[in-house]
């Protein structure tokens, strides 16, 4: 009975949503309002991922990676430059995403493949800070603990050659 409770509310919500933006567009269409290509006007945009949001997540994923690594007392002593390295990529990355956001469009493939360079440079830099930082703890690391942190910092193994900087969690505050 309570499943089929659930089920009926996710149902009433769905059409009450959906006739509702039914109802919005006849609205907007009696008002004569349209949006450029001559439809009803465009909804305003809602963020729906705040950067408080993002630090939430960074903030989680840096308890689940400790959580992950089960690290001991000493090893906890070298844990926080390894913090700090992720906290600033992200940070960083964050803010070119910003900066990205303000450029004209690219103006030809030339100019998306500069943009492309001018980013792998830059996540190269920010990686090798990340491995500078975490070198210490890696090497304190048993092999159990190493076998589990590439898979949480989002590696993959591929023949297909390596793995895009942009895929790995460190940056993905830029691809927003």
């Amino acid at each position: 009975m309570k499943r089929l409770t659930l089920t009926t509310a996710f149902a009433v919500i769905g059409l009450w949503i959906a006739g509702g933006q039914g109802a919005h567009a006849q609205q907007a269409n009696a008002t004569g309002q349209t949006n450029e290509a001559g439809g009803p006007p465009d909804l305003p945009v809602v963020e729906l991922y705040t950067a408080a949001d993002a630090a939430a997540v960074l903030n989680a994923r840096l308890i689940a990676l400790k959580t992950v690594l089960e690290l001991n007392a000493d090893q906890e002593k070298l844990w926080q430059p390894v913090e700090t390295a992720i906290r600033d990529i992200a940070a960083k990355a964050a803010q070119r995403a910003q900066e990205r956001q303000k450029l004209d469009p690219p103006s030809d493939f030339l100019d998306v493949l500069d943009r492309i360079a001018d980013a792998e440079k830059v996540r190269a830099q920010e990686i090798k800070s990340f491995v500078a930082a975490a070198k210490p703890l890696v090497a304190s690391l048993s092999e159990e603990q190493k076998r589990r942190a590439p898979a949480f910092l989002g590696m993959i193994d591929s023949a297909d050659g390596p793995q895009p900087t942009r895929d790995l969690w460190l940056f993905e505050a830029e691809e927003n």
